[in-house]
């Protein structure tokens, strides 16, 4: 993949994904997370890096949103969808979804949510969710117990590179290697020229060594799945838990993994932990054993009356004898029935084997000496060989396990990610089960929008609180209604609805059909009278808003309060004549309906959010607009409640000047 033709991407992001062997795979599954770790990217520039990469992927050139309320609505729609997903990586995958206007993208998307609605949303898998990541290469650990050799610079700078864990050795000949050998258990050579030397020690010829890189050092692929053992449990617990076919055997797995530590090393071998204990126990068991053998040596002199004639005594002595011979001859075999006892003791506490027991011989003197005493030579000897058969059946066990996971990497990332994503799917079901959407209909004439029962989760109303809106509009649309009754609800509601539809998502209504626009324009309320730098800004915007295709949404709110109402009428309908001379679908709120429709040469329509009445001083309101009707203001139907409770005749005086049209909507 060409990485600088990415939308978005330049030459120093190019060069950072190219350093990354799974920059492509990101790139395609929209993996948000893998991107900012590999490349050095914050997550917002992933996210941008990865929508880059599907609108590449679909020649996708358009920019739906161009307007700081569009895309604010667009974040808070990402928000919903994010607050519904458990794992970080879908919370991430949510910012690869966006609005568009390209057909291709939206049916791969709407694919992708259809298929998510067969899920069941709530199947009780949140726990092992929570447990579940991405899976990640830990740094590599130093092996010190083992180098690689070679008398081949270039080799040489290959291996270092190729295999951070070890110590890399330069050799020139076999005496070279020899020398190693004492220092290192295990001695590897990629040089075919050592074959067949006999060299003492534990000396491996691998001429395949940089192609089974696994086999050379397996801690390797133990530390992978020591590290991330917990995601992978937790992707096992998944796929039981939703009945879902696992592309390996989940119990084999398990019980692979149950052979790891956390430090990945192998546990689970008991002839391995009677080694390891028979090493750390060996010199306390032999001082336990010097225990035992002179204790039953004491107990047996002290039970013997030891009677030697003087004459025997000098001659004993005059021939050199030492005392302890003196003793060892009057009992008669007791020390050797305590030396044995001692050598009994030790093999018996730290359960040496037949081949062990051989070098126990002479751990004890055979002459008899009291007290007795162990030879360390014979105990050091032992240690020895003790450490070298824990250390080569460690070596075995780590290679066969690594052999077993080795060939399960594959599928294990497979396992993972195929979960990883079940979070993003589910994410996607719980959204539309919450808001109960359906998927819009696509379509050209009529142009505009239509909705039945849409509600939006935007309001600060529990979603099944929220009063359901029918509403469609095509061409240009003033937007009538009273104070707080729903009017920029409305203009939200229908953007929420063109950007989910837009997205491939499906919408919070009963049903909806809409032509695929190509922008949405949403201006939000302005704050006060512009000032005149302002003002002027804010037409000059409105001025490249009329040149473009027609099939643009113009959402715009209350567009008069940028100066005073007079001007703002004018202003309004000479943007509605443009628009509608492009046939652009654009519903503007106001509150100058009638000045605005008076002032422009062009049909325009006008719709309104009536307020049926007061109750306890709340208006009563019908949120769905009616169509070609002017609503009433707040104003009138205070005047008009007062005028019912009043006989005066005052108040029915007002109620006619609103009637009549005097005091205008506003």
């Amino acid at each position: 993949m060409e990485f600088e033709a990415i939308p978005g991407v330049g030459p120093k992001t190019a060069a950072a994904l190219a350093e990354f062997d799974g920059a492509e795979q990101a790139l395609r599954d929209g993996d948000v997370a893998a991107l900012a770790r590999a490349s050095n990217l914050s997550e917002g520039r992933a996210a941008r890096v990865a929508r880059g990469a599907i609108r590449y992927r679909h020649d996708d050139q358009s920019e739906f949103l161009t307007t700081d309320r569009a895309k604010e609505l667009y974040r808070e729609i990402l928000g919903l969808l994010k607050d519904r997903a458990v794992t970080e990586y879908a919370t991430k995958r949510m910012s690869t979804f966006y609005p568009t206007a390209s057909q291709a993208r939206i049916e791969e998307v709407r694919e992708q949510v259809t298929a998510a609605t067969e899920l069941d949303p709530d199947l009780p898998i949140r726990d092992a969710l929570s447990k579940l990541a991405p899976l990640e290469d830990p740094s590599p650990q130093r092996v010190r117990d083992r180098c690689l050799a070679t008398h081949d610079a270039e080799r040489y700078t290959a291996a270092e590179s190729a295999f951070p864990e070890l110590s890399i050795e330069i050799v020139e000949d076999a005496r070279g290697l020899a020398e190693l050998a004492r220092s290192y258990s295990t001695v590897v050579t990629p040089d075919e020229s050592f074959a067949g030397i006999d060299i003492e020690g534990d000396i491996r010829v691998r001429p395949d060594a940089f192609e089974s890189p696994d086999e050379i050092v397996p801690e390797r692929v133990l530390s992978f799945f020591a590290h991330n053992r917990e995601a992978i449990l937790a992707a096992t617990r998944i796929y039981e838990d939703i009945s879902r076919e696992p592309p390996c055997n989940l119990s084999h797995l398990r019980g692979r993994l149950e052979l790891l530590t956390a430090d990945g090393t192998v546990q689970g071998d008991t002839e391995l932990q009677r080694l390891a204990t028979a090493i750390d126990d060996l010199d306390v068991t032999v001082s336990t054993a010097e225990s035992v053998a002179n204790d039953r040596l004491r107990a047996a002199i002290e039970e013997r009356d030891v009677t030697i004639e003087g004459t025997d005594f000098l001659s004993l002595v005059e021939q050199g004898a030492r005392v302890d011979s003196l003793f060892g001859r009057e009992l008669d075999g007791e020390y050797d029935a305590a030396v044995e006892a001692a050598r009994t003791h030790l093999i018996e506490a730290i359960d040496l084997k037949p081949d062990e027991v051989d070098l126990l011989t002479r751990v004890f003197p055979p002459d008899p000496t009291f007290p007795v005493e162990h030879n360390e030579t014979v105990v050091s000897r032992l240690r020895t060989e003790l450490t070298a058969n824990r250390d080569r059946r460690a070596a075995r066990r780590k290679r066969e396990l690594a052999s077993d996971l080795s060939d399960l990497r594959t599928v294990v990332n497979t396992l993972v990610e195929e979960a990883l994503e079940l979070d993003v799917q589910l994410a996607l079901a719980r959204f539309v089960d919450d808001f109960d959407c359906c998927f819009p209909t696509f379509r050209s004439d009529p142009p505009g929008f239509s909705f039945e029962q849409g509600r939006s989760p935007f309001l600060d109303l529990p979603f099944d609180r929220v009063e359901p809106v029918d509403y469609h509009a095509s061409g240009v649309t003033l937007l009538s209604g009273v104070n707080s009754g729903g009017k920029t609800s409305t203009l939200d509601l229908i953007a929420l609805i063109v950007i989910l539809a837009h997205m491939g998502f499906s919408v919070p209504a009963g049903a909806v059909a809409l032509e695929r626009f190509t922008e949405l324009h949403y201006y939000a309320k302005n704050q006060g009278t512009l000032d005149a730098g302002a003002f002027e800004s804010t037409l000059r915007e409105f001025r490249n808003l009329v040149d473009g295709q027609r099939n643009r949404l113009v959402l715009v709110d209350e567009l008069e309060s940028i100066t005073e109402p007079g001007a703002s009428a004018k202003i309004i309908a000479g943007i509605l004549e443009s628009l509608s001379e492009q046939g652009v679908t654009a519903v503007f709120v106001s509150h100058l309906a009638d000045e605005i429709q008076e002032a422009s040469a062009a049909e325009v329509a006008v719709d309104g959010i009536e307020a049926v009445g007061l109750k306890n001083g709340e208006l009563i309101v019908n949120r769905s607009p009616m169509k070609g009707h002017l609503a009433r203001s707040t104003p009138e139907l205070i005047v008009e409640k007062l005028a019912g409770e009043d006989e005066s005749g005052f108040y029915d005086q007002l109620l006619e000047k609103f009637w009549n049209g005097w005091l205008g909507n506003g």
